[in-house]
């Protein structure tokens, strides 16, 4: 069977303040859906508040980042989350990888 893939897009500048929607939306997806493809090429600045949301977002459900922009490759590589969050060149490439089990 298919795996069940949310894709949330997320734009702007996210921190503790702006973030809500993003949150409501990825929880919601997380709890409807097998995994989520999360689309940052939008996002122009984000902050530990953002990196705290995607590391709970994928202890729920699986979480791959597509199309990451300069200021989200830049917080996950600095914090070393890269490590931990799958980042992928776009959301083909990010569902492709989470339909092979990766």
């Amino acid at each position: 069977m298919p795996l069940a893939i949310a894709l949330v897009v997320a734009e702007g500048e996210l921190d503790s303040e702006s973030a809500r929607p993003l949150r409501e939306g990825l929880e919601r997806a997380a709890a409807d859906h097998d995994a989520i493809v999360l689309e940052a090429s939008g996002v122009t600045f984000a902050d530990s508040s953002f990196l705290n949301l995607l590391l709970r977002v994928n202890q729920a459900a699986p979480l791959r980042i597509a199309a990451a922009s300069a200021p989200v490759r830049r917080l996950l590589e600095i914090t070393g989350a890269d490590r931990i969050l799958r980042v992928h060149p776009d959301v083909d490439a990010a569902r492709e990888a989470l339909s092979r089990g990766e």
